[in-house]
């Protein structure tokens, strides 16, 4: 990197740094969330399982 293009580097940090850190944010919320309904899915599963079974005895 030369001197002269510094300006042009702090333009494209400048111009899709933000909009890089917001997506990086909101992946990470939205795994976090993901990880969370997919526990309750489990747990809904396993409840319903064993609906299924007293209703069958």
């Amino acid at each position: 990197m030369t001197p002269e293009n510094v300006p042009v580097w702090i333009s494209l940090i400048g111009n899709f740094g933000f909009p890089i850190a917001i997506t990086v944010y909101l992946f990470i919320r939205f795994e976090r969330k993901l990880d969370k309904l997919e526990a309750v899915i489990m747990e809904l599963s396993e409840v319903i399982k064993s609906l299924n079974y007293k209703k069958g005895e």
